[in-house]
């Protein structure tokens, strides 16, 4: 199945849902009550869909250094997938949350992270999946069989040390992810330490989408960045890596290719200030 755009809208994987090389991913997480996602997922989810957790899945154990969402162990991330019928080059990934693309996209920018190309988010997550009346379950999908190899891409991620070494290059952007409260230090509700890393811009990751959870026109995508569109190169970090990757996702649309990821982000950086 080919299909390019890292977006697909609900009347297209309603009428790919049963596709063969289709596997759908519900992501569904709240921070504030890490068990929420997963009880959503099983009171009703999108047909076929399997649960994978921020924490438990998609992270791996948070350690004195790395940020508060430290990337997953690859291997065990690996045979999750390949036990949820991925399989390497063949099969078209969707993921969704209910959170403007925050989680939906973690899982897009891991499976890119390791080499898999076909996987899109979809465009007003579960919450415009049920306004468009397409059918829900409550059945928890089974197993499948599937063969995932990952093949890391480890120039799209940057470390503590080479932000530090080339933030303030001219060829070089920083862009904190986070709301503008917290990028001013106005506000910090998880963090220990308040602020932003020194040198960085703030491209807020709710600005990719509207209030309801839709993607705001590749044009407006494109606009967003037009100051970036010239740097070699635009490190890209949020709290923990996770809604950074909405960042990383709105460059993917506005063919702006030079984005790379900070995993351990603001909380990793502060970890060494501690």
């Amino acid at each position: 199945m080919k299909h390019t755009s890292p977006i697909v809208s609900n009347q297209w994987l309603f009428e790919n849902l049963n596709h063969p090389n289709v596997a759908t991913f519900d992501c569904r997480f709240s921070l504030a009550n890490p068990q929420e996602g997963r009880q959503q997922y099983e009171t009703s989810h999108i047909p076929g869909a399997y649960y994978l957790d921020l924490n438990l899945d998609l992270s791996s154990e948070v350690q004195k250094h790395g940020g508060r969402h430290p990337l997953p162990d690859i291997e065990k991330f690996a045979d999750k997938l390949s036990a949820m019928g991925v399989n390497s080059r063949e099969t078209f990934v969707i993921a969704y949350d209910n959170s403007r693309f925050a989680f939906a996209s973690r899982l897009w920018w891991l499976l890119r992270y390791l080499g898999h190309k076909q996987v899109a988010v979809l465009d007003g997550g579960f919450n415009g999946w049920l306004a468009s009346e397409y059918p829900v379950t409550d059945v928890v999908s089974t197993f499948a069989k599937g063969k995932f190899v990952p093949h890391p891409q480890t120039e799209m991620i940057v470390d503590r040390e080479t932000v530090k070494n080339s933030k303030d290059l001219s060829h070089v952007a920083l862009v904190d992810s986070r709301d503008n409260e917290r990028y001013q230090g106005i506000r910090e509700p998880i963090d220990k330490i308040a602020g932003h890393i020194p040198g960085a811009m703030n491209y807020p990751w709710k600005e990719v989408t509207d209030s309801n959870g839709y993607l705001l026109s590749p044009l407006q995508q494109k606009q967003r960045w037009a100051q970036l569109e010239n740097s070699r190169e635009i490190l890209v970090y949020c709290g923990s890596g996770v809604t950074a990757c909405v960042n990383l996702l709105s460059l993917e649309l506005s063919s702006i290719h030079t984005g790379k990821l900070y995993p351990g982000s603001w909380s990793d950086w502060i970890s060494y200030d501690e």
